[in-house]
């Protein structure tokens, strides 16, 4: 399955790190074009000057670790699109180029689902996709979560919960699923 990665769920960096951990499991193929990342690393700001540099770090692996995920801008598509944001169009024409199966994105309201099903394309919450992918990989994903989680552990230097981190990380069902 392939799936483009909206720049909403490659910021939050738990969510994130899960999505590029069931991505080099083999999960799913994860799809996304420069403008998305350049997004990604822009919306950091907010948290500090040296936050867009580090994000550019932390795009610039992601590219290198999905090469075969990098499609390039095709504006000749986007000119026929018509969404509600039209900033949002590149990240249906994304999907469209390269045959991607879903969005992944936190956005509903401006991927209507009529307008991406025409494209044969859906949009998934990245906590539905999430959990779907736990609930036909549940070892992969149990090990990918794990390791996101130590990692945050480590970081912070103080005991993570699970539960916890996923749910910050707005992965409700994940996390319910991940308990049981």
């Amino acid at each position: 399955m392939k799936a483009v990665l909206d720049a909403c769920v490659l910021y939050p960096t738990v969510l994130r790190e899960i999505l590029q951990g069931a991505g080099e499991a083999g999960l799913f193929q994860p799809v996304f074009s420069e403008r998305i990342l350049r997004e990604w690393v822009l919306a950091t700001a907010k948290l500090g000057p040296e936050a867009p540099a580090i994000a550019a770090g932390e795009a610039a692996a992601f590219r290198a670790a999905f090469p075969r995920g990098l499609v390039r801008d095709h504006p000749e598509i986007e000119a026929r699109l018509l969404l509600p944001d039209p900033n949002d169009r590149h990240v249906l024409a994304t999907a469209i180029a390269s045959g991607a199966d879903a969005i992944v994105t936190f956005n509903a309201q401006d991927f209507p689902g009529h307008v991406l099903a025409a494209e044969g394309v859906a949009r998934r919450d990245p906590d539905g996709f999430l959990w779907e992918l736990q609930s036909r990989h549940p070892e992969a994903m149990a090990a990918i979560v794990e390791t996101v989680r130590a990692k945050a552990e480590a970081i912070s230097g103080q005991p993570v919960g699970l539960k916890a981190l996923l749910k910050r990380a707005r992965l409700y069902r994940l996390a319910k699923a991940m308990a049981a």
